[in-house]
């Protein structure tokens, strides 16, 4: 997490529940999941947020199949305030804070063969069949809570610009997973399943991102890794932030990097990431096993090829002879078909 000059963090257990919005239009507090069975080979995300002010909530489901089919929603419901994270079929629930939380859906899924597909989500939605859909899974908190809200040094809340901020606060956490997965009839039993978390709030626009790439994966209850790193649209070095769970106790990210292999359509193929914290290095290498474009496109722009794109992989890890499923997010400002992060770094 960037942190502006003379600002501290403030961790609330009640930041678990949701907030009352502030005054700007754009404000937006959402929460993430992600879960994968590295035996079953399945994975899954899911993530609310509620935009209060413009009257909807922003629904998303994804599931990555074993045999490589990916079943996707995304919806705007309509919402009238912010008293819950429950839109669209989806719900999520606070059992206990920073330690146990629900996730629930029950509705359809685009049921996609070719997840680029969702590239063009006007033409996925008509060349794909919806099937029917639940998830009940049960989150557990096996690391500490990272992150909190940038507060000044008196503790009170900082001025945001909010045309350009991303979040006023942003919670993550590694969790261990339970429960079941259902699409179009086939059920996956999660008993031992890995995942991770976050949440923030605050005023946001999506085109307000640079470029980001962020792994975060959970190899087992003891071994997980968090890497960030944030362009600087500024110029100057990049942002790097993160962590290494090891045994219940978190090892700060002092540096890393992320090397990444692209195919064609520069979506992500392969990648392997170097990580120092004060303890130690460590190596990953990620293979990506299925990959869901998402975009976005600032309102009124006058340049249809330059749009936000996030690419949402399932990712196979390896780290010191553990191997698990996790996710791999990419999040670049796409300019004539290129990610700003490829041409940053070929500018460097």
């Amino acid at each position: 997490m960037y942190m502006p000059p003379n600002t501290r963090l403030r961790l609330d257990p009640q930041d678990e529940y949701t907030h009352t919005p502030e005054a700007v239009s754009n404000y937006n507090e959402s929460m993430y999941f992600n879960a994968f069975d590295t035996a079953s080979g399945v994975g899954a995300w899911m993530r609310i947020g509620n935009r209060p002010h413009e009257g909807h909530a922003e629904m998303t489901c994804c599931v990555y199949l074993p045999d490589g089919r990916v079943g996707f929603m995304f919806a705007r419901p309509a919402i009238s305030g912010n008293a819950e994270m429950a839109a669209g079929g989806m719900r999520f629930e606070v059992l206990e804070p920073f330690k146990r939380l629900r996730v629930t859906y029950d509705g359809e899924l685009l049921l996609m063969t070719d997840p680029h597909a969702m590239a063009n989500p006007s033409a996925a939605f008509k060349a794909y069949p919806k099937r029917p859909a639940s998830l009940a899974l049960v989150f557990e908190g096996v690391s500490p809570m990272h992150g909190g809200e940038i507060v000044d040094l008196n503790g009170q809340p900082i001025e945001l610009d909010p045309e350009h901020a991303v979040y006023r606060g942003h919670t993550e956490q590694h969790m261990a997973v339970s429960g079941h997965i259902t699409v179009d009839g086939q059920r996956f039993d999660m008993t031992q399943g890995t995942g991770y978390r976050d949440k923030s709030w605050g005023p946001r626009h999506w085109h307000s991102f640079y470029w980001y790439k962020w792994l975060p994966v959970a190899f087992s209850r003891d071994f997980g890794v968090l890497l960030s790193i944030k362009g600087n649209p500024e110029g100057g070095p990049n942002r790097i932030s993160g962590n290494v769970l090891r045994g219940g106790v978190y090892e700060a990210v002092l540096d890393g990097r992320i090397d990444a292999e692209y195919d064609d359509s520069w979506y992500p193929r392969r990648f392997s990431a170097w990580v120092k914290t004060a303890q130690r290095e460590y190596t990953l290498q990620g293979r990506v096993l299925a990959t869901v474009p998402l975009r976005h496109q600032r309102k009124g722009s006058a340049d249809p090829t330059r749009y936000t794109r996030i690419t949402e992989s399932m990712s196979e890890y390896t780290c010191e002879g553990h191997t698990a499923l996790g996710m791999t997010e990419f999040c670049d400002v796409m300019q004539g078909g290129v990610p700003i992060s490829v041409s940053a770094q070929e500018a460097a």
